[in-house]
């Protein structure tokens, strides 16, 4: 189904040839005007994208640094891996990322690791937690595939076990009280982790992790140190558009991409722990990040001392152009500022969901109240499998998708590089489809 509309915002009145001009034209960037922000990407005009939970599309710094850095791998590439990978401290390009990182999360460098992904963060942080045969570990049945998974190959892996429980019987009318009673019912005596997504993907449920974290703090205190329940999260679709210092929830584990929500290069992410809890992980993949571990190989003895998050980041030779400018990711976010862009996303979310609620024939799926949710919007559409709709958005310039669950709905996800008028002409499409779907 292709609807017809005069040009609107996804278009802007913008033409092909200005589009391309855009490439190659910088753009002044004044971190207070949305519109001057969304000019910093290359982002089609003539689409809407309401798709932003997916993969980013990289602002002008962003894209520079990738260029600029390959540029200069392609010119020397032994010299500048060398002088900026493996040479004087100082020079570490790395380091520059975990320190942008930890300024992002509130916390510090060194408890920063480096990742090319959530998932491969979560997969480090179980696989490497020695789980001893008997314990268990706790999730939800809200979490996406690779939580799953992570959890699953690490249990069988150590003689473990997992489960998982719901949070909520309704997503549209989530309780905080109630997941969080729900949670502390579910804890046995063998649990040794609890992990869980920060928002849910499939329902756009945020969670209060400062609260999970404060009931499973309240059931650690008569636990032994080596039993007390860990705190993994998978913070993904939290990380960028929440306003909260993640070093400051009292989590244990934390992964995220950086390739969504803080719009870095694409096979980016981060871990973050504080030292005591690097502490309990073994190392998975060798790591190229830290001298203690490769001077003990050349030495022919065993590491000294604790793990320590460098440990974990994996070696092996990335595409060091992407790591290294997601250090331009998180300073672009911070020049426009972490709660700026909260309440941006919230009020474009809650342009999405109040829309949507309106309609008769729109099941939504996601809390109306920012609080507890965050840039994602699932829905359903009377008469329509789920699928059909993302592809009727699609065909009528709205970038959307459905969600890759065994129930899957319609998600929409609106971000700083939107405008209300995007919003709008997603609305008016799905307004379009009352009354026509195939059992209407």
């Amino acid at each position: 189904m292709s609807l017809s509309y005069p040009a609107g915002p996804a278009d802007s009145g913008v033409e092909d040839s200005s589009h391309a001009a855009r490439q190659t034209t910088p753009q002044p960037f004044d971190p207070q005007d949305w519109k001057s922000v969304r000019a910093q990407f290359l982002l089609s005009p003539d689409l809407a994208h309401l798709s932003n939970f997916y993969l980013a599309s990289n602002p002008t710094p962003v894209r520079d640094a990738i260029t600029n850095y390959r540029r200069a791998f392609d010119e020397n590439p032994h010299s500048f891996l060398d002088d900026n990978m493996f040479g004087r401290d100082e020079d570490k390009l790395w380091r520059a990322v975990c320190a942008e990182a930890a300024e992002y999360v509130g916390g510090q460098p060194h408890e920063i690791a480096l990742t090319s992904s959530t998932t491969m963060g979560l997969a480090l942080t179980y696989n490497g937690l020695r789980l001893k045969p008997g314990q268990e570990v706790l999730t939800t049945t809200h979490e996406f595939y690779p939580h799953h998974e992570s959890i699953r190959l690490a249990t069988e892996k150590w003689g473990a076990s997992m489960r998982a429980i719901s949070l909520y019987e309704s997503s549209r009318d989530f309780s905080t009280d109630e997941a969080i009673a729900r949670i502390r019912a579910a804890v046995r005596p063998q649990t040794r982790v609890f992990g869980v997504a920060w928002v849910h993907s499939n329902t756009g449920v945020r969670l209060s992790m400062s609260r999970v974290a404060d009931v499973i703090a309240d059931l650690n205190r008569d636990r032994d140190e080596e039993d007390r329940i860990l705190l993994v999260v998978d913070g993904v679709h939290g990380f960028g558009v929440a306003d909260e210092d993640v070093a400051g929830m009292g989590v244990d584990f934390f992964s995220a991409g950086t390739h969504k929500w803080i719009l870095g290069p694409r096979g980016t992410g981060i871990m973050w722990a504080k030292a005591e809890n690097w502490a309990l992980l073994q190392p998975t993949i060798p790591s190229l990040m830290s001298t203690e571990t490769s001077a003990a190989w050349r030495q022919d003895r065993r590491p000294s001392g604790p793990t320590e998050a460098a440990w974990l980041s994996p070696g092996g030779f990335f595409s060091y152009e992407h790591q290294w400018a997601a250090a331009e990711a998180f300073r672009f976010v911070r020049q426009i500022g972490r709660k700026r862009i909260q309440d941006r996303i919230a009020e474009l979310n809650s342009q999405i969901k109040e829309g949507l609620e309106a309609m008769g024939h729109v099941t939504l799926h996601t809390p109306l109240d920012p609080e507890v949710s965050a840039g994602i919007v699932t829905f359903d559409v009377e008469g329509y499998d789920p699928r059909d709709v993302a592809r009727i958005l699609r065909d009528n310039r709205v970038i959307a998708n459905s969600t890759p669950y065994g129930v899957p709905h319609v998600r929409l996800s609106a971000g700083i590089v939107n405008s209300p008028e995007d919003i709008e002409l997603a609305l008016r499409v799905i307004r379009s489809l009352k009354g026509s779907g195939a059992g209407a």
